[in-house]
C-alpha cells in the first residue's frame, strides 16, 4: 500500500473523531507509532518538521516512512509541519510526502493569502494535500516561538475567506492550544463558541489543532524523579481535545508528548542502570513508552480506535 493523502482520512472523521498527527524524529519514534496504530486499527499521519527533516535527512525519514507502511499494511500519510516558505513545501510534495503545511501565519493577512494559494497551486497539481494557518499560537517547539503577546486567536469570518481565497484542504486555527509543555499558568481554556462558528462558517471544512499535547503527568513525575525539570508542566485536557474532535477538528498535532514518553523512560533507565551504554538496552523500553501513550491518545483522545 502507498502513502495516502489526508483528504480521505478527512472525509470519514469530521464530526466524528480526529486523525492523530504525531511527529516523528527517528526509527523508534516511527515504530512505536505505527505499532499503536496497528494494534487499535486506527489512522495515523506521520508529520515531520524541518527541524526534524535537518536532523535525521529527508531521504532517511521517507524511506523509514515507506517501511512503516510496508510493514503493518496501514494507510499512513506523510505530512510536512510549519513549511514555513514555498521552497521547503515543493521540496516535500517533490520528495514524496502526501500532505504539506505552509504556515504563513507570522505574515500580514494578504501575503499568507497569497503565499499559500501558490503553494496550493503547485501541490494540487501533484495531488498533495495542503494545510495552512490562520491565527497564531504562542509557545516554543523545533523552529516555532511566539511569544504570548504575539499569539492571535482565529478569526472565523477571516477563516472562511481565507479558505475560499487559497483553496487549501484543511485550516490550522488558534483557539487557545500552545506549542511545547508550558501551556498555561491557570486552568486550561479552549473557545469553543469561536470553534464552532468557525465550523459553522466553514461546513465539513476539516480543521486542526497544533499544540495539543496534554503532557501527561506520568510522563513529567517520571522526568522530574530522574532529574528533570518539568514540575510546571501542564497541558491541554484531554476532554477537551475530544470534544474539538466532535466540533470538525479532524486533525490533532502530538509532539510534545511523544518527547516526553521517551526522554522520561531513558531517564530511568540511566538511572537504574549507570553503567548500560548499549543504545537497544535503553531505546527499546522508549519505543514500548511512545507506542503506550500512543494507543491511550487514540482511545482516548482522538476517539480513532477502530476506524479504518
Amino acid at each position: 500500500m502507498p502513502l495516502v493523502s489526508s483528504a480521505e482520512m478527512f472525509k470519514k472523521a469530521y464530526g466524528k473523531y480526529a486523525v492523530g498527527a504525531f511527529n516523528v524524529n527517528n526509527m523508534e519514534i516511527i515504530q512505536g507509532i505505527v505499532d499503536a496504530a496497528k494494534e487499535e486499527q486506527a489512522p495515523i499521519i506521520l508529520q515531520v518538521s524541518a527541524g526534524a527533516r535537518k536532523y535525521a535527512k529527508h531521504i532517511y525519514l521517507i524511506k523509514l516512512v515507506e517501511a512503516a507502511v510496508e510493514d503493518s499494511g496501514l494507510p499512513i500519510c506523510l505530512h510536512l509541519d510549519h513549511g514555513e516558505d514555498f521552497e521547503i513545501c515543493k521540496a516535500c510534495v517533490d520528495g514524496g510526502f502526501t500532505s504539506v503545511m505552509i504556515d504563513g501565519s507570522k505574515l500580514p493577512y494578504e501575503e499568507n493569502v497569497a503565499l499559500t494559494k501558490k503553494v496550493v497551486e503547485y501541490a494540487h497539481a501533484r495531488g498533495v494535500a495542503v494545510e495552512a494557518e490562520l491565527g497564531r499560537l504562542a509557545g516554543v517547539e523545533d523552529a516555532v516561538n511566539v511569544s504570548a503577546k504575539d499569539a492571535t486567536y482565529t478569526d472565523p469570518e477571516q477563516a472562511a475567506d481565507f479558505v475560499h481565497r487559497t483553496g487549501c484542504d484543511s485550516l490550522a486555527v488558534a483557539i487557545g492550544t500552545s506549542h511545547g509543555a508550558y501551556k498555561f499558568k491557570g486552568e486550561a481554556s479552549l473557545d469553543f463558541p469561536r470553534l464552532g462558528q468557525i465550523a459553522k462558517l466553514l461546513p465539513g471544512f476539516p480543521l486542526v489543532l497544533h499544540g495539543a499535547s496534554t503532557v501527561l503527568p506520568e510522563f513529567v513525575a517520571k522526568c522530574n524523579a530522574y532529574g528533570g525539570q518539568l514540575k510546571d508542566a501542564k497541558g491541554v485536557p484531554e476532554e477537551m481535545l475530544f470534544k474539538a474532535g466532535s466540533m470538525g477538528v479532524c486533525k490533532i498535532n502530538i509532539d510534545t508528548d511523544l518527547r516526553l514518553a521517551m526522554t522520561a523512560t531513558i531517564r530511568e533507565h540511566f538511572a537504574k542502570n549507570p553503567a548500560d551504554f548499549d543504545p537497544r538496552q535503553y531505546l527499546k523500553p522508549a519505543r514500548e513508552a511512545i507506542k503506550q501513550m500512543v494507543q491511550h491518545k487514540i482511545k482516548n483522545v482522538l476517539n480513532s480506535s477502530h476506524k479504518l
